[in-house]
């Protein structure tokens, strides 16, 4: 079996692909090594004989039609993407260029290929697209809830969502559709939610707390997501959703408080205290 991933160098993908790497399957690689790949994972991805990577990026319809019409993949997972929510604020063009443009650059990619070979896509989203729940609240999302995105960020990926349903749809992709809650885990970018807390605590620096700190997040640990995943490409259904979340439901400052926690025995456990 041949399987292209796409943002191979990202958090979640990277530790997809150092799950599979020891299976039976030719695992192609696509990256365009931004400031969030990890390229240090090529030291040792690289020395598998089963493993081939190229740097490129989703955006650029031509080069990439090249590269999938040279590999022919049998499946493609879509982890690329832009995934910063305060970057999103600041600079929402590259999030709709590599969420949208390179969502609908794989599809029609895909869909032309669809009459010589079929391909299956599984696109890797976010529950952010549901918006956010707030403390105390009964409520729990599911696959039928409604999307309503909260920034650029969580509003460029669930376009890209309804890009792939109306290509499954109208045209019959092979398609399915992932939405994960938010991972944390090894190889995780440093300007990520608990991997900023973690170091700022070291660093004697003030935590930055979006918003009020109230909005509820489900949490989950990326072992256990990725491992969800592989389950849907082996057994997922086409046309289908799948979210995969945890039981750990917690606000962004509760998250900090646990964090801390962890300090107490530590000389400036009061000096972190007094940044909440």
């Amino acid at each position: 079996m041949k399987l292209l991933i796409t943002g191979s160098l990202g958090f979640i993908a990277s530790n997809f692909i150092l799950k599979i790497i020891k299976k039976k399957i030719k695992i192609y690689s696509i990256d365009k090594h931004n400031y969030a790949s990890n390229k240090n994972i090529l030291k040792k991805l690289n020395k598998e004989k089963n493993f081939f990577h190229f740097k490129l990026d989703i955006a650029n319809y031509n080069n990439l039609k090249k590269k999938i019409l040279k590999i022919k993949p049998d499946i493609v997972i879509n982890f690329a993407a832009e995934s910063h929510v305060d970057n999103s604020i600041l600079s929402p063009k590259e999030f709709i260029n590599s969420n949208i443009i390179g969502t609908f650059n794989l599809l029609e990619i895909l869909r032309d290929l669809k009459t010589k070979k079929k391909i299956k896509l599984i696109h890797i989203s976010t529950d952010e697209v549901y918006g956010d729940l707030k403390i105390n609240s009964k409520l729990k999302f599911d696959e039928s809830s409604n999307i309503k995105p909260n920034s650029p960020y969580s509003s460029s990926k669930a376009s890209s969502d309804i890009l792939v349903r109306a290509w499954n749809k109208t045209y019959n992709m092979p398609n399915i559709i992932v939405r994960s809650s938010n991972n944390f885990g090894p190889y995780q970018n440093k300007e990520k939610f608990i991997p900023k807390v973690i170091s700022n605590i070291i660093n004697k620096k003030k935590i930055p707390i979006y918003g009020n700190g109230l909005n509820i997040r489900n949490w989950i640990f990326v072992d256990d997501n990725i491992e969800a995943i592989y389950k849907v490409l082996k057994r997922g259904k086409i046309g289908e959703v799948y979210n995969i979340s945890s039981e750990i439901e917690l606000s962004n400052l509760q998250i900090v408080k646990k964090i801390i926690k962890e300090n107490t025995k530590s000389s400036y456990y009061q000096y972190l205290s007094t940044l909440l």
